[in-house]
């Protein structure tokens, strides 16, 4: 039961974290231009999303440093979505 429930804030944690800047601050609406990347990146990517947001600056854009963070976001979304075949793969050996 509790990892069931780690599970589940671990997968709804960065959205619910995106939708809070989404809607309390204006970075979100700064960095995107439409509403629907935005809107794609909470399902999809949402560390990608949210660490772009918060790395954009408005008229400059991400530039320099501020790139390892949006890589930082892409490989956080790579992991959360790759450990879920490993849990598995361990789970089938076991048994």
């Amino acid at each position: 039961m509790c990892c069931c429930v780690a599970a589940f804030v671990g997968m709804f944690a960065p959205r619910l974290a995106l939708l809070i800047v989404w809607i309390f601050t204006p970075y979100v609406s700064r960095a995107f231009t439409t509403f629907w990347w935005p809107l794609l990146g909470l399902f999809l990517l949402p560390y990608t999303t949210l660490l772009y947001s918060l790395a954009y600056l408005p008229g400059v854009g991400v530039f320099g440093w501020r790139w390892l963070w949006v890589v930082l976001g892409v490989l956080l979304d790579i992991a959360s979505y790759s450990s879920g075949g490993a849990s598995k793969s361990r789970r089938i050996r076991a048994a």
